[in-house]
């Protein structure tokens, strides 16, 4: 696959200049996918991401006149000099002035502190670390879907006052993993329960067996994955290869819709995870999905809509502002609210975090299941300003006390 292509989106006439492509640096919006297409995050960002990304651009050329949108996208194959590179030429040479997705948290890291140098935005929807909103914060940085906070509040919180109290870390070894734990650990802790263990696996493990022995000497009553994509299927499957799931409870704390359906639901079923979209939540929702189908055959999980989200949020600010200014562009998006099929009610907060809804879901069994890719049933809707960080936590200088 090659790993750079442009795909413009406009509409078949063009404005005359001083009206609304005047202050578009080169008359043309350039948004870079920066992506996983060959590695762990395959199915869970990927070719998703990308597909996601193209929808929303043709979806804004509808109804956007004299505006030229091209989209370029980068393996950055988890490796974060690789992606600081390809970045690097994309903001000096190609002229591009917005990076969306970025999974492997120790790439988006390292893209969003070159793009913040040079005064780009960078949507992080597909990476999940809690710096890009704390100590590595900047005024270019949106971090859209979800982070390691939330997912370990939303799913921690829950399972431990529900008496799974005694808890056995097997955690991805870079940025991701160590955060997720961090994260999860101070929960639990802060709701009962204890810690007994835990063990780290390099990116990409081949054989999970004696990390999962060492959870299983433990006897915890939870071992929860702190990794994602295909780390967390490999290590699903080795547990129940094992029959460590009859006496010990997974949590897949980054698990999506693209994980149960790699797996199946015999292999996940009952299994608790943390989600900020479904395709099945509502009717707008539904739609998306039906329309993400029909192109990739396999239903978006919520990196991929939240990427289609916020390129398309992007798009409609540079329109109405007529410029790609990164400074005006990022004081326009967090000023307004965000009301989409991802997230109603939204908004995005000084330190760059988007503050939406997020959700507890639990993995049907396959007897209720009721059709192909209805997997998840939802247990409970946590509201924003409970799923995520507080700003009274906050370490981001940009944030007022």
């Amino acid at each position: 696959m090659k790993s750079f292509v442009r795909i413009a989106a406009c509409l078949p006439f063009a404005v005359a200049v001083g009206t609304a492509d005047a202050q578009i640096s080169d008359n043309v919006v350039r948004i870079g996918v920066m992506t996983d297409l060959s590695g762990v995050y395959l199915d869970y960002a990927g070719k998703g991401s990308v597909e996601a990304s193209k929808m929303a651009i043709e979806d804004f050329a509808k109804s956007n006149s004299g505006i030229k949108v091209e989209l370029v996208f980068a393996d950055h194959q988890n490796k974060a000099d690789i992606g600081s590179a390809k970045a690097r030429e994309w903001f000096d040479r190609d002229g591009v002035d917005v990076v969306v997705d970025l999974p492997n948290s120790s790439v988006a890291l390292a893209v969003a502190r070159l793009a913040s140098e040079k005064k780009r935005i960078t949507l992080v929807t597909g990476g999940a670390n809690l710096r890009h909103t704390n100590e590595e914060c900047s005024p270019y940085i949106v971090h859209y879907v979800y982070d390691t906070y939330a997912l370990a509040n939303v799913a921690g919180k829950a399972i431990t006052k529900q008496g799974q109290k005694n808890w056995f870390f097997l955690t991805a070894d870079y940025a991701f993993g160590t955060s997720l734990e961090k994260a999860a650990s101070d929960v639990v802790k802060a709701a009962g329960g204890n810690v007994v263990g835990s063990v780290k696996h390099p990116l990409n493990a081949s054989d999970f067996s004696s990390f999962l022995l060492q959870a299983q000497a433990s006897k915890a009553q939870v071992i929860a994955l702190a990794n994602g994509g295909g780390d967390t299927i490999n290590t699903i499957k080795a547990a129940n290869e094992f029959g460590i799931t009859k006496n010990q409870a997974l949590l897949g704390m980054v698990m999506t819709i693209s994980d149960v359906h790699g797996l199946g639901l015999k292999q996940t079923e009952k299994m608790k995870l943390t989600d900020a979209w479904y395709w099945d939540q509502d009717a707008e929702a539904k739609a998306f999905g039906q329309r993400f189908f029909s192109r990739m055959q396999r239903m978006p999980n919520m990196v991929h809509a939240g990427t289609y989200s916020a390129v398309t949020q992007y798009l409609k600010t540079v329109a109405r502002l007529k410029t790609d200014d990164s400074d005006k562009v990022i004081a326009s998006l967090k000023s307004e609210k965000i009301n989409d099929f991802f997230a109603k009610n939204a908004y995005i907060r000084q330190d760059g975090r988007m503050m939406h809804d997020m959700y507890l879901m639990e993995v049907k069994s396959p007897a209720e299941s009721r059709s192909p890719w209805d997997y998840l049933k939802l247990v409970s809707t946590v509201p924003a300003e409970e799923a995520f960080q507080p700003l009274s936590e906050s370490r981001c200088p940009l944030v007022k006390k």
